[in-house]
Parts: C-alpha cells; sequence; structure tokens
C-alpha cells in the first residue's frame, strides 16, 4: 500500500476501496507527547480539507485535516483510552480512522513518501 502525504502533515494509505487517515510522523514529533486526541464519528462525510479531529499535547493542540474525501467506516476507539498510540507509533498504531467512498483522482493532489521527505527538508 503506497502512503501519500499533505502540506499538513497527514497522511493517507489507500487499499482498494478504502483509505486510512493518521499524522505523519513527523507531525507527531512536533507536538511531542500525545495526551488528547479527538476522533470522527463513524458515517461523517469528509471533503478534502475537513477537520478530521484534533489532537493535544501538553502546550499545544493540532487540527488534523482530511487529504481525501470519503465517508467514515472506522475510527480508532483506542485512541480514546491511549492517545499516546499517536506519539508512538503515528503512522500504524496511531491511525485515526478508515473511510471509504474516496475519490483516488484527488491523490494526484498528495505527495508520494520521497516527495514529502523532500518538502520536509524545506521547513
Amino acid at each position: 500500500m503506497a502512503k501519500y502525504y499533505s502540506k499538513t502533515h497527514e497522511w493517507v494509505s489507500v487499499d482498494g476501496d478504502e483509505a486510512v487517515i493518521g499524522i505523519s510522523a513527523y507531525a507527531a514529533e512536533m507536538l511531542g507527547d500525545i495526551s488528547y486526541a479527538e476522533i470522527p464519528e463513524e458515517g461523517t462525510d469528509l471533503i478534502v480539507g475537513d477537520t478530521v479531529g484534533d489532537v493535544e499535547s501538553v502546550g499545544e493542540s493540532r487540527e488534523v485535516y482530511s487529504p481525501i474525501s470519503g465517508t467514515v467506516i472506522e475510527v480508532n476507539s483506542r485512541l480514546e483510552d491511549d492517545p499516546g498510540l499517536i506519539s508512538g507509533d503515528p503512522e500504524g498504531k496511531g491511525w485515526i480512522c478508515k473511510l471509504d467512498n474516496i475519490d483516488l483522482d484527488e491523490l494526484e493532489e498528495l505527495m508520494d513518501e520521497a516527495a514529502y521527505a523532500k518538502y520536509l527538508k524545506t521547513l
């Protein structure tokens, strides 16, 4: 599964008709230890750029934006009890939600892993 990244540091991984969304390792590192995660409700329809939720650390709060349009079909409910999963494994066990009804054409507006790594060097 290829991963794509947004300039606002969210990632999306697509598998068939479904996508998984989370924040990048870079974003998690900038936030530090995440102590709270607000996640969307299942059934929520998202358009690119919509707020998916919010993550908070001791000194900072950051909105999470959807890098792709779709309908939330599953949320990572483990984040309610253990938001630190995002800090520890942001691009794995710390995923935020899964979508279906996605628009694959929107991936063209995102960066692949190599382009994202290059982008990070400009920050």
